[in-house]
């Protein structure tokens, strides 16, 4: 079971670097994925430097965590990932409901209850 986890939240980790390597090589791009524009170079600047930073850290912890079966660098994404999804939900109050809110909170929630599971199972001795 450990070894399976360690897996699925490997996949986690790349999914979550590679996110945030395309914010870095093309900024404009990744984030008209993400319906974000840039104002110029600073706003390109921005986007390259804080939505690369939280992808990419987020991921590097995770895969952290599934190298190591270690728990405590999923506290990490579980934080930011957790953040995140409570702005969205903040959002749909403050702004309204569009279809194109769902996909990305739901994609945000099967993440963290995989880094759930992955804390809790990396938290009982090895049974892999």
């Amino acid at each position: 079971m450990r070894n399976a986890m360690r897996a699925v939240l490997g996949l986690v980790g790349l999914f979550n670097v590679v996110l945030g390597l395309g914010f870095l090589i093309d900024p404009a791009q990744a984030g008209l994925r993400f319906f974000l524009e840039s104002l110029g170079t600073q706003g390109l600047a921005t986007i390259r430097a804080d939505f690369t930073a939280f992808f990419v850290a987020g991921g590097a912890f995770a895969l952290i965590g599934a190298w190591r079966a270690a728990r405590e660098p999923l506290l990490v994404p579980l934080a930011l990932l957790g953040i995140a999804i409570t702005g969205r939900a903040i959002s749909l109050v403050a702004d309204g409901a569009p279809a194109t809110a769902f996909p990305p909170m739901a994609a945000e929630a099967v993440m963290i209850l995989i880094l759930l599971a992955a804390h809790r199972a990396f938290g009982r001795s090895a049974d892999a």
